[in-house]
This record gives structure tokens, sequence and C-alpha cells, in this order.
């Protein structure tokens, strides 16, 4: 079993930046497919990022591409969500996901068995 817990989330203004975190235990990290969901009030859970276990690749969404950068730290179980000049369309709640075998569809929720509870973004002025 795989525990995620995220981290990070907050208030910020439009063209802000935040970094999110996400510490995973239970299994060895660099065994583990990540990725970045979010999911803003009366929508669906909709792909972010996706980063590969050795960082070989990352896949974002359109609408975070030259925004956000996802980045992994394998000695400190750690995956992160570096998302800069926010909009306010960014507001949503944050998920981290994890799949212990390689992930070939990383932009559906489907294919990650472990998910973390979840940070609160909101862009606002």
């Amino acid at each position: 079993q795989v525990q995620l817990v995220e981290s990070g989330g907050g208030l910020v203004q439009p063209g802000g930046s935040l970094r999110l975190s996400c510490a995973a235990s239970g299994r060895t990290f660099s065994s583990l497919a990540m990725g970045w969901f979010r999911q803003a009030p009366g929508k669906e859970r909709y792909f972010v990022a996706h980063i590969t276990r050795n960082s070989d690749n990352a896949y974002y969404a359109e609408s975070v591409k030259g925004r956000f950068t996802i980045s992994r730290d394998n000695a400190k179980n750690t995956v992160f969500l570096q998302m800069n000049s926010l909009k306010p369309e960014d507001t949503a709640v944050y998920y981290c996901a994890a799949d212990p075998f390689p992930v070939t569809r990383v932009s559906w929720s489907g294919a990650y068995d472990y998910w973390g509870q979840g940070t609160q973004v909101t862009v606002s002025s």
C-alpha cells in the first residue's frame, strides 16, 4: 500500500507561484510513476502532469505547458509541482497520484492506483 500526502497549497494572486509537494511512503519511491491531477468545484478531475520513474520523461496538459514543472527527488520520496504564472482558472484541489507500473495513458485517472487527499490551490486577487 502506498500513502501519498500533498502539501504546499494556498491562496496566491494571479501571476504568482506555488510549489506543491507530495511525499510518498509504503513502497520504493523510485518504482512509482507519479502524476498530478486537479479538480475544480463541480467539475471532473483533470490531468495536470506526469513524470516517469527515473525522470526521463515528463508530460503536461496543454493548459499548463510552459507554466508548470513536475519533478521528483527519489532520495526524498517526493514529487513536486512548481506552478508559475498562476491564473484564476488554475484554482482547484490538486491531487498526487502514483502507480507501480509504467503508465501509458498518463492523462487517464484510472491508470493510477494510489491517490493523496489533495491540497487546495486558490488563485485570486
